[in-house]
């Protein structure tokens, strides 16, 4: 490092002021924003660092400043920190240093510093420092027509080495021309080829087919075997530029400038051994190519290849010849770009016809203006919607319109021609004939005395100039008046013309989407200030595409309350990893099943030749997305089987294996379903139940009858099965069969990964979170502090932190260099500290940064436009305590993700103290999930519905328990006889609890049905005493009620007013009875209320038989629907259906459960239908599943799977059940039964009798 000043001369505007005192330093006359001091360093230097001061003994000092560059004093560029900062932060006082080292060092002759803020109480004063190095510079001019061609000697072989590199420098005033072009054996080529200021790196091999690679760009068709891979922008702008292309092995390593992309280059293009390189062309070779028009036209600098300096041996002529004009100087050609970059931009100059050139971002913008002599009117040149305009307005009306050129917003350079000849008015865009418009206008098109450029003087007086349309941002040079160049230096020196906020002799413009900000393929757009990014059809939303907009397991969908169906999966949230699309088979367990292209069952024969066979299993996942799903899980399994007559398995007990598979780890697995890793033996050996006792598999008996092995593979580390070997199949008497299941996993290990944190100094700690341009942070709460911080990390200036500050208000604050900034979400009066678990995202990007808390309105605050935006973090990771001695945060955090990486809460809480790993406690906040009288069921890691009081099932107790009825079906539910109770006492005790709900003063009765029949008996419901209540549709299909409570009377009849309930649709029928009331509720349309009273008690007596009209509508059988039978705790459709092998259930006749019950029903006759998985119909969303997808778990297991249903079931369905019973015979006692287990078959019947309870020779069934 060497001190520069004092060794450079000193340019400037204004004068350099030293008092008399001895005061130093820089100060112009006058202190305004068009000072600056300029710096000739003599060479070209590599400049690392530049220092600061105030001038001596005043009060005269800079707080803020830019820094340009140049190699010749013209064409000047501005040094940006973070490719968005231009300001340097400068002095506070006359006497201190601040000193900036450069990110990026800069290489160049001239510095120049311009004044943006100095003190208010004095004026700019500067004294001024560059640090930096010596800088060698071997430069080579390229006219357009010349190269240089290193040639290897052709007596050498070439040699394929393991590292090649070339590296280069280049400057351009052209957007397109070939830099590199190399030849080597087998027809490969590589190409460096700048296009629209792009370099376009081609890989090429004759006979294949093109991929294409680019940071900003989609793949493409095109040449065969012709990889393109792109990176840069705006590089025509004659500024150095540095590339380098490294070749590591099967790697290809790309930079321009700081952006560097690696390429993982196909076989078919590597090994790549190089026989000659050009350098400027590709003429050299003797071929022509088709890659660009045109030669190179500007300098390279520097040229290496594996270190050898090719301007060198091109100066010596060694191996290195010369076609064309190639020159070792570099001659720049003169272009002064000015730039309009804020709305008080304008550019005043005198002058008539015009020609000018432009470059922007923006859509629209005024370009010039300027009023027509003789008062005709006013004329506007600009752009709308990327077109070129031309009007002519007068008193507001247009007088001539024409519009030409498209697309003009794409930051390269246009042209626009203006000229007004003979009473024809021409504009010609890029000199194109086909960007040409024409218009005759009746009046001369003659300007006045100015011409106003990109905007007007910003003047309530001025009356020359009016502009309606937006402001131009963007550049302009080439600026032609009267068939003149305009000298935009005497511009710039005031010499003439006008102008304000102009930065002339630079083009300001920067590539915002280069490298691009925009995640996950989203498509970035730009305009002058800011980009934008479109995130449609990614998966992704948010200012970048960062966020994935779904869940990232099926466990997380079902706690949304979604139902079994197919979801998109994000693993790894806004990590790499795509989307899937994923079956989620919502039991009481969450299945994720993943389908292969395989799942049907193979059979092999022998065959001559063939002595193996390999089956290979494409899963609809790929390998990234796999491994992240089994990790995630609790427990991964699959299903393997194997048939086998005469064809052995594994070769047991010491043979070597005929059959293996592959799992993820690429490793041969010599075990089969139901064993242990390295076993080589199958479940039944395991188990010590084969066939032949010498073998551990049923099929290693080698026997001629059929025999299978099958079972499930449950060790995570080696699933999915990725292939399978079958080797004893060459025998002419073998014959064998193998199927391979789906992979289904259950279980999400991240999503209930939670801790306590029991005292407020105690926290847990990781590594330091890195997420310099996009982080996002999600998790789960539940407190009943009223604050405490949930995570911070530090860094020397900047932070992140997400804290609870008060009960109703969650707080996002960062500081990434810009100083603090905090979002914040209020809850609008509802508390957080509640003990239950809420919702926390927050995320911060280059744009913006967000909060979200549960559903509550969220926040954001964009983030300032030129400032800051890597996130510098260096310390640990804090959560639930702090580093910085804030209140710690008390209560339990789960599922704590951090850029889509969950952190591991259980395992760190188990060694730290104040810690505790798990946090219970959760159907206070999912319990609402649980629908139609469910009960919430804690479990460690989450809940369970319990069903057992509900007709519903499901795994939220959600899904409609239904049948479809036809004769020849009956349902029988039996109790026993109360007075069996009091002949044996002993028991009486012990079943006290299945009777007392025997003894009713009411009842409530609910059931759904839908039937195209009338007359019908829906529901019957009798007692041992023939005391009843029956539920029928009438013959005109209204709903009739008949209850009968004792003999001594005539049965009660009550009638809807609704007509037609026979109509085809889902009706649901509830019926209340409290003493003498009775409500009955028809859910249709309206809903019908009926009530009556008697005056005598609920004794029932014995005597009576069947009502003529039940028995005549039971004799004409039932043919319908019904769904959700319950009569108060007791759900007989659904024990017959789920449970018939443990409720004293006797169902005759085939019963199966149906979807009739649902309120868009499935065919209740489905014939024989497939349903292969590729063909699914229906919408996908975040919480939406493919409605009709699946019909079936069987469909979906087995792939393509036909199911036949024949349903024949019963004309009705029949709940036997004591409505009374004599008050003398026993009284109502608490149940002292022990209470089954919840995960028993039978825990949903618990509360009723069953077969198995007091067993009596007396007992009596009933049913019809």
């Amino acid at each position: 490092m060497f001190l520069m000043f004092g060794l450079f001369s000193l340019q400037y505007v204004g004068s350099l002021c030293v008092s008399p005192s001895g005061a130093g330093g820089w100060a112009p006359v006058e202190s305004n924003k068009y000072q600056w001091l300029e710096v000739d360093l003599g060479v070209r230097t590599e400049i690392t660092a530049v220092a600061t001061q105030g001038r001596y003994g005043s009060s005269d000092w800079v707080s803020s400043f830019l820094l340009m560059f140049s190699d010749t004093g013209r064409n000047w560029k501005q040094y940006r920190q973070e490719d968005s900062i231009g300001a340097f932060t400068g002095n506070s006082n006359a006497d201190s240093v601040v000193q900036f080292k450069l990110q990026q060092p800069v290489f160049a002759r001239f510095l120049r510093l311009l004044p943006l803020d100095w003190n208010p109480n004095g004026r700019i004063g500067l004294r001024l420092e560059a640090y930096g190095c010596p800088y060698k510079s071997d430069v080579a001019s390229f006219d357009g027509s010349g190269c240089l061609l290193y040639r290897f000697s052709p007596n050498t072989t070439p040699i394929l080495t393991a590292k090649d590199s070339i590296s280069l420098k280049f400057k351009t005033l052209q957007n397109s021309g070939t830099l590199i072009h190399t030849e080597g054996q087998h027809d490969r080529s590589l190409t460096l080829e700048l296009h629209k200021g792009i370099l376009l790196l081609h890989l090429r091999k004759e006979g294949g087919q093109e991929r294409h690679l680019s940071l900003c760009k989609s793949a493409s068709s095109g040449p065969e075997s012709h990889m393109v891979v792109s990176l840069g922008s705006l590089l025509d702008d004659l500024h150095w530029h540095h590339v380098a292309i490294e070749r590591v092995s099967g790697r290809v390593n790309f930079t321009v400038d700081k952006s560097t992309q690696q390429i993982q280059v196909p076989a078919e293009l590597s090994p790549f051994e190089i026989n000659e390189i050009s350098f400027g062309g590709v003429q050299c070779h003797g071929t022509q190519m088709v890659l660009s028009r045109r030669n190179f036209h500007g300098c390279l600098e520097n040229l290496l290849w594996n270190e050898v300096n090719v301007n060198d041996l091109a100066k010596q002529h060694q191996k290195v010849s010369i076609t064309g004009n190639v020159t070792f100087t570099c001659a720049e050609p003169v272009s002064v770009p000015v730039t309009f970059a804020g709305a008080q931009s304008f550019l005043q100059l005198p002058g008539a016809a015009l020609h000018l050139q432009f470059r922007t971002w923006n859509r629209a913008g005024l370009l010039l203006t300027f009023d027509l002599q003789q008062q005709v009117g006013s004329l506007w040149l600009y752009l709308s919607e990327t077109r070129v305009r031309l009007q002519i307005h007068k008193a507001g009306r247009i007088l001539l319109d024409a519009v030409t050129g498209f697309g003009l917003n794409d930051g390269q350079w246009h042209s626009v021609d203006l000229t007004a000849r003979r009473g024809r008015l021409t504009i010609t865009v890029d000199k194109e004939e086909s960007s040409t418009a024409h218009a005759s206008p009746s009046f001369p098109v003659v300007s006045g005395n100015n011409l106003f450029f990109g905007g007007c003087p910003d003047s309530k007086n001025n009356q020359e100039c009016r502009n309606p349309f937006n402001v131009f941002q963007g550049c302009m040079r080439h600026i032609h008046v009267d068939n003149n160049a305009v000298d935009l230096i005497k511009v710039q020196q005031m010499l003439i013309g006008n102008y304000s906020d102009l930065q002339i002799d630079m083009c300001g413009i920067i590539d915002r989407c280069s490298p691009s900000h925009c995640e996950h393929g989203g498509r970035c757009t730009q305009s002058w200030s800011t980009f934008h990014c479109n995130c449609s059809n990614t998966g992704y939303s948010g200012a970048t595409c960062h966020s994935s907009v779904y869940e990232q397991s099926c466990e997380v969908y079902k706690h949304k309350g979604n139902t079994t169906g197919l979801y998109y999966i994000d693993v790894d949230g806004s990590g790499l990893i795509k989307p899937q699309l994923i079956y989620c088979n919502m039991t009481d367990k969450t299945w994720m099943v993943i389908q292969h292209n395989n799942t049907e069952l193979t059979k092999l024969k022998a065959s001559s030749g063939i002595n193996q066979h390999l089956a290979y299993f494409n899963y609809s996942a790929d390998a990234e997305q796999l491994g992240a799903i089994i990790t995630q899980a609790e427990h991964c399994e699959q299903e393997v089987v194997y048939h086998c007559r005469k064809s052995r398995l594994l070769n047991t007990p010491d043979g070597s294996p005929f059959t293996w598979w592959v799992g993820r780890t690429d490793e041969p697995q010599t075990y089969w379903g139901g064993a242990v890793p390295g076993s080589q033996q199958c479940g039944c050996g395991l188990q010590g139940n084969c066939i032949d006792s010498d073998h551990y598999c049923n099929c290693d008996a080698d026997r001629k009858e059929w025999a299978a092995d099958s079972g499930l593979l449950i060790h995570k580390e080696n699933l999915p099965v990725r292939w399978v070997v079958v080797g004893d199949i060459q025998r002419p008497e073998s014959e064998a069969a193998y199927r391979v299941s789906p992979l289904r996993c259950h279980g999400d290990k991240n999503f209930w990964n939670a801790a306590f944190f029991n005292k407020e100094t105690s926290y847990l700690h990781f590594p330091t979170f890195h997420g310099e341009l996009s982080a996002d942070i999600s998790f789960l709460f539940k407190t009943t502090a009223s604050s405490g911080v949930f995570l911070e990390n530090l860094g020397i200036k900047d932070f992140i932190r997400v804290e609870l500050s008060s009960p109703m208000e969650v707080v996002f604050s960062f500081d990434v260099g810009n100083g603090p900034f905090e979002v914040r979400v209020e809850t609008g009066g509802m508390a957080l500290n509640d003990n239950r678990w809420h919702r926390v995202r927050a995320e911060r990007n280059v744009k913006e940064a967000s909060l979200c808390v549960d559903a509550f309105p969220g926040a954001t605050q964009k983030a300032p436009a030129d400032g800051h935006i890597h996130l510098q973090l260096n310390s640990q990771l804090f959560v639930g305590g702090t580093a910085s001695r804030m209140k710690g945060f008390l209560g339990c955090i789960r599922s704590l993700q951090l850029n889509g990486r969950t952190l591991d809460l259980e395992e760190r809480a188990k060694i730290t103290p104040g810690v505790s790993p798990g946090c219970p406690g959760h159907c206070s906040s999912y319990g609402h999930l649980c629908q139609n009288q469910a009960r919430c069921v804690e479990r460690y890691n989450g809940f369970s519905c319990d069903c057992g009081l509900s007709a519903y099932a499901g795994p939220f107790c959600q899904r409609e328990v239904s049948a479809y009825f036809k004769p020849g079906t009956s349902v029988q539910y039996t109790f026993k006889e109360p007075y069996e109770l009091t002949r044996n006492t002993s028991t009486q005790s012990q079943s006290s609890s299945i009777y007392s709900d025997l003894t009713l003063r009411g009842e409530n009765v609910s059931f759904s049905f839908r039937t195209t029949q009338s007359p019908a008996l829906l529901l019957y419901i009798c007692s041992y005493y023939r005391e009843y209540l029956a539920v029928l549709l009438n013959r005109n299909g209204y709903l009739d009620v008949k209850y009968k409570l004792q003999n001594s009377r005539d049965a009660e009849v009550f009638r809807t007013s609704i007509r037609n309930l026979a109509n085809g649709q889902l009706h649901r029928v509830s019926i209340r009875r409290i003493s003498e009331t009775v409500s009955v509720q028809v859910i249709y349309f309206v809903t019908i209320n009926v009530t009556y009273t008697h005056s005598n008690k609920d004794i029932l007596s014995k005597s009576g038989e069947l009502d003529p009209e039940i028995a005549r509508l039971n004799s004409l059988g039932f043919s319908g629907c019904l769904s959700v039978v319950q009569f108060n705790s007791i759900t007989p459709l659904k024990a017959a259906l789920l449970y018939p092998n443990t409720n004293p259930v006797i169902v005759t006749g085939p019963l199966a459960e149906s979807t009739c019950g649902s309120s868009s029903p499935a065919n209740p006759y489905p014939a024989e239908t497939t349903h292969p998985l590729s063909d699914h119909s229906g919408t996908l969303g975040t919480g939406e599943p493919i409605v009709n997808a699946i019909k079936s778990d069987s469909a979906l297991i087995g792939g393509v799977i036909a199911v036949v249903i024949f349903v024949i079931l019963s004309a009705l369905a029949i709940m036997v059940r004591f409505l009374y019973r004599r008050k003398e015979t026993f009284h109502s006692q608490e149940p002292k039964s022990i209470k089954p287990e919840a995960d028993s078959p039978e825990y949903p019947f618990h509360s009723e009798p069953t077969s198995q309870n007091v067993l009596s020779e007396n007992q009596k069934e009933y049913f019809i």
